[in-house]
């Protein structure tokens, strides 16, 4: 790995949105509490946000000079060390405006670059994040010797190899395809592993990131799987055999989808979503507490219609009822029914539990309609290994 010094103090970092005409200002605003979020997750303690409304983005810096005028000003009256930007930026964009900011700007790419090597503890998974890193870096060289020059560690810093600074095109295009090879090589090992597992019906948790997966993988499986609070809680897809009644099957929890996944992530990261296209059925785990549910639950949809798993029979499990709220109000016949005055019930009687899907509403942290849960699983999977298996006495 590249050096990096240890720093006392986290990063303070400033995030900026722009909204363009077909977005409004309060769903910029939502989206930067998102990526407040990675960044926090990243370490860093986000102390300012800034929108700027804009037809098109500023081919120079992204931002109008107004608004970056504005960021200078707080930059020198506030201790700054980075800028985030909720796009992914160009590279003469990100050092246009480190040299007029004269603090290192980072886009939302590199943000969730950083965070996937943090959070990658197998050699498998480290390979995949130095795969996606270096096809980050290689359009980006010309900008990477100011960063080095510093040697200072933090956000966005943490680059994939000791080699960094005698990097120049070649050594990287070198390195991309020996990382692409040593893929290769355990992808087959994957699908072999995959194969060997036998005739039992494979299911898939999906979902937007921090949705829960995790808790509900350890509820139905009775593991410890890693769960937290922060995003990107799972980068590896881990693989349990859970029984229901006497029914056993696989169950995995794959890496969280998210808006504006980096392509280079969705390409390296192949062989844990391969787990998904090679599933029966899909638990489309959704987060009915956040207020962007709906955005989320499109992000995961057109996510699967990418890597080619859109056709695959899915549950949708709405979780955390537990934090679910509304904002009672007066109903008359003129007020608009929407997310934030429906109740829970309502809600749960609304379109959204009326999906092509079979649905249902949990809370996999109170274990909340678990058993209904189980049964619904218990169903579906039935059917698939009857249709699969007709003869299989265990069933009958």
């Amino acid at each position: 790995m590249g050096v990096i010094i240890n720093r006392t103090q986290p990063e303070q970092a400033v995030l900026v949105g722009v909204a363009l005409e077909e977005q409004s200002v309060s769903q910029v605003k939502d989206y930067l509490e998102e990526l407040a979020f990675l960044v926090d997750t990243a370490g860093a303690v986000p102390v300012k946000t800034f929108i700027q409304r804009l037809s098109t983005p500023n081919i120079r810096t992204y931002i109008g000079s107004g608004k970056l005028d504005e960021i200078r000003q707080f930059i020198r009256e506030n201790p700054t060390d980075i800028i985030v930007f909720d796009d992914e930026l160009s590279p003469s964009q990100i050092r246009n405006i480190e040299k007029e900011l004269e603090i290192r700007a980072l886009d939302r790419t590199n943000l969730i670059l950083d965070i996937f090597a943090r959070r990658a503890k197998t050699a498998y998974a480290k390979t995949q994040v130095e795969l996606a890193q270096y096809e980050y870096l290689l359009p980006r060289l010309a900008g990477l010797w100011t960063h080095l020059e510093r040697q200072r560690g933090g956000i966005g810093l943490r680059g994939p190899g000791e080699t960094e600074i005698e990097t120049d095109r070649r050594i990287i295009r070198t390195k991309i395809a020996l990382l692409k090879d040593q893929l290769q090589k355990i992808d087959k090992q994957m699908i072999t592993q995959r194969k060997n597992r036998g005739k039992l019906v494979r299911v898939s948790l999906v979902g937007y990131t921090n949705v829960g997966k995790s808790t509900l993988m350890n509820l139905l499986s009775k593991s410890d799987v890693f769960a937290e609070n922060k995003l990107f809680a799972t980068l590896d897809a881990t693989v349990r055999k859970v029984v229901i009644g006497n029914l056993p099957f696989l169950l995995s929890d794959t890496v969280g989808f998210i808006r504006k996944l980096p392509h280079h992530l969705v390409e390296s990261f192949k062989s844990t979503l391969d787990e998904v296209r090679e599933s029966d059925l899909l638990l489309h785990i959704v987060d009915i507490s956040h207020p962007g549910f709906e955005e989320q639950i499109a992000v995961v949809n057109q996510t699967l219609q990418e890597i080619g798993a859109a056709d695959k029979p899915v549950i949708v499990v709405f979780n955390k009822t537990d934090a679910y709220s509304y904002i009672h109000k007066d109903q008359d016949d003129l007020t608009p029914r929407n997310r934030e005055n429906l109740t829970l019930e309502e809600l749960q009687n609304s379109w959204i539990a009326k999906t092509n899907s079979p649905s249902i509403f949990i809370s996999a942290l109170k274990k909340d309609n678990i058993d209904e849960l189980k049964k619904l699983l218990y169903e579906k999977i039935r059917a698939i290994h009857i249709t699969r298996y007709p003869y299989d006495d265990f069933l009958y």
